[in-house]
């Protein structure tokens, strides 16, 4: 739920026309072995990118920093033993501090109010449990230290609980993540309906757990005493420093999200939110039945281009998509012009182009459900994604080159993603995947080429087999067509007239002062009232004939 922190649209501003660039990345072994340090490289890591964002004038409030890693299940059994569910049937909490059973329980993260509306948000939680027969264990006051936070961000420090609750004993741990989906969607709602603006679930599940806040990345474990203990252990961890040209900084907007980090615009963002919306109705779902009208709307109000995203990949997710997946359905590498692309992997392209447009960028995206991680780069491959690999196989990615401090003898390869290209690091596997056996694998697992040319009937077939021969105008004629489609004396010579002869689009300074035509007192061509909107921040001029592979007109 968007805080009421976050800016409202006011006259001819809305929050919506901002964007961003942050640093972005991830920590994990390959082999899935938990330990403290991958979870101190992360933070090292973050702190090292901390000039990719962005700090307040009372120099320590940041934009949001924070990490996304796997539940320590360590940490966590000290926990429920203080809260007195160390002896619960099925937690196999009974002994050392490690013997927590994973997937037996889910932790939640909660950003509630600091008044006294925060017991009324904590009710509408355990109701929706109690509802759907989920055993609360108890909730926590995340252990933290205000005195590290800017004034800022003290100002509107939220109430951070965790919310420890056990798994059913019907249901199976992959049951379980979606069924958490559905409950923190509920609870959102109720809140809702209720005007408990200022509540935020971080995240709600049983494998990850999200520490983030509106910090510059120094003060992320200061301020989250749990980073610094020796039993907060993981195989995979998200980091994240904002730098939030999106939207206002506030704690909701900080990344990682539920399962993503970002660094980037995505530019298609007007479409895709439009597009998702217009979806809904026409959703179904064998998972969901009739409660697939309680994950709407499917993109949230009030968030960023990335949490928009975030939302999107969150439903594949949970509605039977692998992370993988569902990553290469949103974030497509440009298959269109790409002639040496092996066929099949073009037909897993062309054929979820039919049920996805793609989130562009400029874009590099680290993403993980808790046994696999990655990064992306959007098809123009316009942010960096570097990373190295160790002799005990870590893997550390990042958005440049020495992010943590690395003996150099302990790393044996080294590389960055390019355009389109995708890298993961799948822990149950134990294997790091590279981008071309990602894309055959994902190309040969179902019949994608024959589907997708029996779903499509190219447009040479519609007009009788054949393209129409070229029109030709007569000269005196010329004119009255030039008339009949709008264009102006000025558009002929500034416009028409370079393409003609260079061959390239034409290059304008700042500063057209031709009236929107929906603003125009005089009549305008229908495609006039159109607009393709590109990043604007730190991008060159993207050309549509000579950057072929990565435009689609």
């Amino acid at each position: 739920m968007p805080s009421t922190s976050t800016p409202q649209p006011r006259g001819l501003y809305h929050p919506s026309a901002e964007h961003d660039a942050c640093g972005v990345g991830f920590v994990a072994s390959i082999q899935g072995a938990a330990s403290h340090d991958i979870v101190r490289w992360a933070v090292q890591c973050v702190c090292n990118v901390t000039h990719r964002g962005a700090v307040s004038a009372d120099a320590k409030t940041g934009d949001g920093a924070g990490v996304l890693t796997q539940i320590p299940h360590r940490l966590f059994a000290k926990v429920l033993r203080t809260l007195g569910a160390g002896a619960r049937p099925g937690l196999g909490v009974h002994g050392r501090a490690g013997d927590v059973a994973p997937g037996s329980y889910a932790v939640g993260v909660f950003f509630l109010p600091q008044a006294a509306e925060a017991s009324g948000a904590r009710q509408i939680v355990e109701q929706e449990l109690s509802r759907h027969g989920v055993a609360l264990l108890g909730w926590r006051r995340v252990p933290v230290e205000a005195s590290a936070l800017g004034d800022k961000a003290l100002k509107t420090l939220p109430d951070i609980q965790h919310l420890l609750v056990a798994r059913p004993a019907a249901w199976a741990p992959e049951e379980f993540e979606w069924r958490l989906f559905l409950i923190r969607r509920r609870i959102e709602q109720a809140w809702t309906r209720k005007g408990l603006t200022d509540c935020y679930v971080p995240s709600f599940s049983s494998r990850t757990i999200v520490y983030k806040g509106l910090l510059v990345a120094p003060q992320l474990s200061l301020f989250y005493r749990d980073l610094s203990d020796p039993d907060y252990t993981a195989a995979i961890a998200l980091f994240h420093q904002r730098y939030s040209t999106n939207t206002f900084p506030n704690w909701e907007l900080a990344q990682p999200f539920r399962f993503l980090a970002h660094n980037g615009e995505i530019n298609t963002l007007p479409g895709n939110r439009n597009w998702m919306a217009a979806r809904e109705p026409e959703l179904s779902s064998n998972r969901w039945k009739q409660d697939l009208k309680d994950l709407f709307p499917i993109i949230q109000a009030g968030g960023s281009d990335s949490m928009s995203l975030d939302n999107v990949l969150e439903l594949l997710v949970m509605s039977g998509r692998d992370i993988l997946h569902a990553m290469m359905m949103l974030v497509p590498d440009a298959w269109q012009g790409m002639v040496e692309m092996d066929e099949q992997v073009k037909g897993f392209y062309r054929y979820h182009a039919l049920l996805m447009e793609p989130w562009d960028g400029p874009a590099a995206l680290t993403f993980t459900d808790g046994v696999l991680v990655g990064a992306v780069l959007d098809r123009n491959g316009l942010r960096p994604a570097r990373y190295w690999v160790t002799k005990d196989e870590i893997v550390i990615m990042g958005s440049e080159v020495g992010i943590v401090e690395m003996d150099p003898v302990r790393i044996i390869e080294k590389g960055r993603l390019g355009p389109g290209h995708i890298l993961a690091v799948d822990t149950a596997r134990k294997r790091l995947l590279k981008d071309a056996q990602i894309k055959r694998e994902y190309a040969a697992a179902k019949p994608y080429l024959e589907w997708a040319n029996q779903s499509t009937v190219p447009i040479e077939e519609i007009a009788n087999g054949h393209i129409a021969d070229e029109v030709v105008v007569e000269p005196e004629s010329l004119t009255r067509h030039q008339v009949a489609f709008g264009y102006t004396d000025e558009e002929l010579h500034m416009i028409i007239e370079p393409m003609v002869k260079t061959g390239k689009e034409p290059v304008f300074s700042m500063g057209d002062d031709t009236p929107l035509s929906v603003l125009s007192k005089k009549p305008k061509p229908l495609f006039t009232y159109f607009k393709q909107l590109f990043a604007q921040v730190t991008n060159p001029p993207i050309d549509p004939i000579r950057e072929e592979l990565v435009m689609s007109l």
